[in-house]
């Protein structure tokens, strides 16, 4: 069983940081891309930032220059490094994985169960 293990997250001051830590679990073939998706209530699940395994990586425009993802190899956990955070950014941050595992030999998409992002002073 293939699932995304996120770690990180918390509350934080505006204008500080945080890191958040994804790792996919399991007997994975293929990662296509990895990346962080949020959401607030009320309101649709929305890109922050995804890399794919031929690296190129794509930011959402309210993170652009602030936010950083981030990964070594192409099955390695992603972090994604969040600066200058603003209240604005406070929600439950998703893990997001394009994937294939070997018991099931077709790309699916897969979520985390998801950690909170609090800005807050």
């Amino acid at each position: 069983q293939v699932q995304l293990v996120e770690s990180g997250g918390g509350l934080v001051q505006p204008g500080g940081s945080l890191r958040l830590s994804c790792k996919a679990s399991g007997t994975i073939y293929s990662i296509k891309t990895m990346g962080w998706y949020r959401q607030t209530p009320g309101k649709e699940r929305e890109l922050v930032a995804t890399i794919t395994d031929q690296n190129p990586i794509n930011y959402g425009d309210p993170v652009k220059g602030r936010f950083t993802i981030f990964r070594d190899t192409g099955k390695a956990p992603i972090d994604l490094q969040m600066g200058n955070l603003k209240r604005e950014a406070t929600a439950v941050y998703y893990c997001y994985a394009f994937l294939m595992s070997t018991t099931h030999l077709d790309f699916s998409h897969l979520w985390g169960q998801g950690t909170q992002v609090t800005v807050s002073s």
